[in-house]
């Protein structure tokens, strides 16, 4: 059976920059699927740039951490700082979802409008994933397995990347990227659990890599990984329009993207006998 491979850029809509690399990997590299932050500055932009490219499938990348709301209901006000902007990192927002019922509901008010403006501007989403690997938070999850039953959204994002680093032809991860995996890994565990149905690969790869992903990885994920269906998880981007400030990827996104449009790459590819698909193929 041939093996199939999604291959997803998150933070699509967060600058001009990354926009314009998303539409490059896609029309020129092997990038099959990206994931809309709908709440960033050029969002817009990303919905016309998706709507020029009808084969690249495009989900929405959740966001409670970066930038203000896209809902207007004052009910979300427990998200937010004086300012109005989101208030929380990833963590303290996983434990005010733990004990606070008020927190819950507006993180499901929140999440709900951000689903809806995307499907609003035309686009059906093929997914949903997030930002800071949100959703796979045991008290957040349910949430967003309800909403995409709600909008008939058929897959969310399961991020069980297995340990498998330590064999020579893998690039070597970062210490923190190790142990950002095996976390995030044991949430997928229990999303298993909590919303069976919406998963659809069978491992996925980049998160302790993340900032690392080159040509070298993209051969040992093509080559030595034999799961029948997998998503790996890339930033690329162009210098316009990110910072230290608005992302800690900004250099690596520029290698990224060169990985996913070289020839190297494609050749790799080839040989492994690969189907690159989006989501909605699946």
């Amino acid at each position: 059976m041939t093996r199939k491979v999604i291959i997803n850029a998150d933070d699509f809509g967060l600058c001009r920059g990354v926009n314009d690399a998303v539409a490059k990997a896609h029309t020129e590299g092997l990038l099959t699927s990206t994931t809309l932050m709908v709440n960033m500055p050029c969002s817009l932009q990303a919905v016309e740039t998706a709507k020029s490219l009808p084969n690249l499938g495009v989900g929405v990348h959740l966001n409670l951490t970066e930038g203000r709301p896209v809902s207007e209901n004052i009910q979300v006000k427990p998200l937010c700082d004086p300012r109005g902007g989101f208030a929380s990192s990833a963590e303290r927002l996983c434990l005010l979802s733990l004990f606070s019922k008020n927190v819950r509901a507006a993180i499901k008010i929140e999440l709900s409008a951000q689903v809806e403006w995307l499907i609003n501007k035309g686009i059906k989403p093929t997914h949903l994933d997030s930002h800071k690997h949100i959703h796979t938070f045991p008290s957040i999850f349910p949430i967003v397995f309800e909403l995409a039953k709600r909008f008939d959204v058929h897959a969310i994002r399961l991020p069980l990347e297995r340990q498998r680093f330590s064999k020579a032809h893998w690039p070597s991860p970062g210490r923190k990227g190790l142990i950002k995996s095996h976390i995030i890994r044991n949430m997928a565990r229990i999303n298993r659990l909590q919303g069976p149905g919406l998963f659809k690969t069978s491992e996925f790869l980049g998160i302790a890599h993340t900032g690392r992903i080159d040509v070298d990885f993209l051969k040992a994920a093509f080559l030595y990984n034999s799961s029948p269906v997998v998503e790996i998880m890339t930033h690329p981007g162009f210098a316009e329009g990110l910072s230290q400030n608005s992302s800690r990827l900004v250099e690596q996104r520029l290698t990224e993207l060169q990985a996913l449009c070289s020839e190297q790459t494609k050749f790799y590819l080839s040989k492994a006998e690969i189907e690159l698909v989006n989501y909605g193929q699946l």
